[in-house]
């Protein structure tokens, strides 16, 4: 007589049981991984910040000034752009030798040679080489000035930034008319020019209440075209658009939900030159809200404005790191406060843009920057 056993083994259906559990738990378990590394990314931000807090400190600490957003030197207007830098040096530059960089700040300061001829201390224009061969320094794209959460392509010439100094609750005047002189530069923030250097006394509202760095979304280089309606507010700068000096928050009229709306010119500048201290490169200001749509006052298909809304932005979900001046590192809402937007800036007072403006303001005397 035969015995017959059974085969041990899943049926189909226990398989395809078994098979949707796990499909549900990975379902369960993925935002929380995605969750937990986004956190992660948002701390590192927050110490890039810290550091660059620390850094200004270490520079103040040493020159009694803070460095300016947009200095440096003079040089001859050649096509090349090497013979100076046109005072349009970035606040990073200085920054440099405070951040673990001294090498490459020393290397800047000395000055070199190329296959095309000398290079003098201090460096070329921040946009260079317009021509010629790179410059190394302006080539490297430095660690502590990136954003995890960001995504941005460095190039073959130009290093990168995804961090922005303040200019204040100021829109007009974020750079001068000349392009290769700042002598008009006006900003309400912490940071002056070459001509107007800032320290701790020209901060009456005192640095627990001052904002000096944020986070701005790497945009890229996208020459002036009109918007097709699917461009990221974050990503892309509306232009020609000089109503926003006297009413800021029709910026917010280019905007359908995140994107702009169809037919808008647009350009893109923000974060391509780390080098370069024009505002659009290496600024932002405290008008509309972080992650609102960027205005630009004129139609410069460069990065040459001479007025706008530029906001803070971040990949963060619900708003932007940014450091204060005391060192400290906050997380601001994109709710934040922003009191009247629809009037133009004030160059001296109080700010009319509520909590947001307070807070760029240096010396505003604003009653309260509670943002809790």
């Amino acid at each position: 007589m035969r015995r017959s056993f059974g085969r041990s083994g899943f049926t189909l259906v226990e398989l395809l049981v078994v098979i949707a559990i796990i499909g549900i738990l990975v379902g369960l378990l993925l935002p929380a991984v995605q969750a937990a590394r986004e956190a992660a990314r948002r701390m590192q931000c927050s110490n890039n910040l810290k550091q660059m807090g620390l850094a200004l400190h270490n520079y103040e600490s040493a020159y009694k000034k803070f460095p300016s957003r947009r200095g440096g030197t003079v040089g001859t207007n050649d096509a090349a752009r090497r013979s100076g830098n046109f005072n349009r040096v970035s606040g990073f530059i200085p920054m440099l030798a405070f951040i673990e960089q001294s090498p490459l700040y020393n290397r800047i300061q000395a000055g070199e040679t190329d296959s095309t001829g000398p290079i003098p201390p201090g460096g070329p224009a921040g946009w260079y080489p317009g021509t010629g061969p790179a410059y190394y320094p302006w080539t490297v794209s430095i660690p502590a000035f990136q954003c995890p959460s960001d995504n941005p392509i460095a190039n073959a010439s130009h290093g990168t930034n995804c961090y922005a100094f303040s200019m204040g609750d100021w829109a007009g005047g974020t750079a001068s008319p000349n392009r290769f002189n700042d002598n008009g530069l006006v900003d309400r923030g912490p940071f002056g020019s070459q001509n107007v250097r800032k320290g701790f006394s020209f901060m009456a509202d005192g640095t627990s209440n001052t904002i000096g760095m944020s986070e701005r979304v790497y945009q890229g280089n996208v020459g002036v075209r009109a918007s097709t309606g699917a461009d990221l507010i974050n990503k892309f700068t509306a232009i020609n658009l000089p109503g926003v000096l006297t009413n800021p928050g029709s910026c917010l009229a280019t905007a359908l939900g995140n994107t702009y709306a169809p037919g808008i010119q647009v350009k893109a500048r923000f974060g391509i030159l780390w080098t370069d201290g024009q505002s659009e490169r290496i600024a932002f200001n405290t008008i509309l809200g972080p992650n609102k749509p960027s205005c630009a006052i004129d139609a410069n298909v460069n990065a040459d404005t001479i007025g706008g809304v530029l906001p803070a932005s971040s990949y963060h979900t619900g708003g932007v790191n940014v450091v204060y001046m005391d060192g400290s590192v906050h997380f601001i809402s994109d709710n934040v406060d922003t009191g009247n937007t629809s009037i133009g800036p004030f160059p001296s007072g109080a700010s009319p843009y509520g909590v947001w403006g307070a807070l760029g303001s240096a010396n505003g005397g604003e009653a309260s920057t509670t943002i809790e």
